[in-house]
């Protein structure tokens, strides 16, 4: 038994480590497929509860299909370094669930009483594959795990995305989607319904409609769903003083990615500040159905109305100057000579790469923390077959110039270092220019 708590031990420094260098650029997990993110606010932190995308093959799923069998959790402090905390519940694992269904499609966590509720959907056992799935259980002490499944599903509900919500009275409730919305009262003990599930009413007529999310601000309640419109899915939402409804439908939160088909979501405050997460296509852009989580910053207007948010690449928080830096996940880029590819594209978890070929060509990358001690040099990725030069300025293209880089002729990869002429503390953004008509590619930069 010490051998084995060993084992688990060391097991757990490794993914801390491992994923202790994942940044906070789109998309925020980079070592596997992750969609339908649920993200919630426990202990100070944000987790991260997503649904796990795999491929498919003739021993698993169905090709060409959606395949989940397991779901991991990610958690973080500054929503820069996330830490996978591993599997806490596998299709495996659950009594009730077939598990040769591979149906684990969005979850949710919520907490109460000292204890963590962890709600998803499969196909069970008992049901035929287009019966539709049930929405079991699985509860812990801690917002990471390990989480032990109840043995049977919840009675009564049939659907898929479940969304737990505690009312300002103590009240908790489920939502869940089956084409329409439902809503149920739970128990106390969260394990059971208080009430029969009721269809949302005054939502879109047409479409399919699935995905709820609530969340409740200065007195408004908004019920947010992903609605299938033109076979793909847009986000909405809708307000009303009662979480029962009626609701009003009251406009668009991101508009639809024409080439991925799904866009699940969830909507948190965290340190004042609101935040959109959902997920995209970018590590598979060939096979929407291998999908990644982001993260964007969600503003409201002063009649409550959401703003409707544009999807980034570069994602949320600030990038310290020391790590490594990758300007691919991009602020801003020029028209011309400037474009983002795989480094690898047969496996797109190690990346993309920067290519700037023409003269003047320009990427930028905003909000680096510069901090208080003196840098004196930068390090650049980079490859060119001809040689270039890069001018590194801050702010933007008429900004203070900090260093000029110039990348040797090479066959290969290699990490240019340079000293920088000026040095800036604080927060700025990151403006790397081709002062030469050659061509060159670009990893990442960081500052020492």
């Amino acid at each position: 038994m010490r051998y084995n708590g060993y084992l688990r031990f060391i097991a757990v420094i490794y993914i801390v480590v491992m994923v202790g260098n994942l940044f906070s650029q789109n998309p925020i997990i980079r070592d596997q497929f992750s969609a339908d993110p649920s993200a919630r606010v426990f202990e100070d932190k944000v987790y991260v509860y997503p649904s796990h995308d795999i491929l498919a093959n003739e021993e698993r799923g169905r090709i060409g299909w959606f395949c989940m069998e397991d779901y991991h959790v990610f958690s973080s402090e500054n929503l820069v370094d996330w830490t996978d905390h591993g599997v806490i519940v596998s299709q495996n694992t659950v009594p009730w669930v077939d598990s040769t269904s591979y149906s684990m499609w969005a979850p949710d966590c919520i907490y109460r009483n000292g204890k963590y509720y962890f709600y998803f959907p499969a196909r069970a056992i008992s049901q035929e594959p287009r019966r539709g799935r049930g929405i079991g259980l699985a509860i812990s002490e801690n917002p990471y795990g390990p989480f032990k499944p109840e043995p049977n599903p919840i009675e009564g509900v049939l659907g898929i995305d479940p969304n737990a919500f505690i009312d300002k009275d103590g009240q908790a409730y489920l939502y869940y989607s089956l084409r329409k919305i439902f809503v149920a009262k739970l128990n106390e003990n969260m394990l059971e319904l208080d009430s029969e599930p009721v269809a949302i009413e005054n939502l879109p007529d047409q479409g399919l409609k699935e995905g709820p999310f609530m969340f409740e601000r200065n007195g408004i309640y908004y019920l947010t769903y992903p609605h299938v419109e033109d076979s793909t899915e847009r986000l909405e939402y809708a307000m009303g003083d009662n979480l029962l409804g009626p609701f009003k439908v009251a406009g668009v939160i991101m508009d639809q990615r024409l080439d991925c088909w799904t866009n699940h979501h969830s909507i948190i405050e965290y340190k004042g500040q609101w935040y959109l997460f959902y997920h995209y296509n970018d590590l598979s852009p060939k096979f929407d159905k291998n999908r990644s989580v982001r993260i964007d910053s969600l503003f409201f207007n002063e009649d409550g109305k959401i703003q409707k948010v544009n999807p980034t690449l570069r994602g949320v928080g600030l990038t310290d100057a020391s790590q490594k830096i990758q300007i691919d996940r991009y602020s801003h880029i020029s028209d011309k000579g400037a474009s983002v590819t795989f480094l690898d594209t047969l496996n797109t978890f190690e990346g993309w790469k920067t290519t700037l070929d023409t003269t003047n060509a320009w990427i930028q990358y905003n909000s680096i923390d510069f901090g208080n001690n003196k840098l004196n040099s930068i390090n650049v990725k980079a490859f060119s077959q001809t040689g270039a030069v890069l001018e590194i300025r801050l702010k933007n293209a008429d900004g203070p110039m900090i260093a000029v880089v110039e990348i040797p002729k090479s066959s290969e990869w290699m990490t240019v270092k340079a000293p920088l002429s000026e040095f800036q503390s604080g927060v700025h953004n990151l403006f790397v220019q081709l002062k030469n008509n050659n061509n060159v590619e670009l990893d990442w930069v960081s500052f020492e």
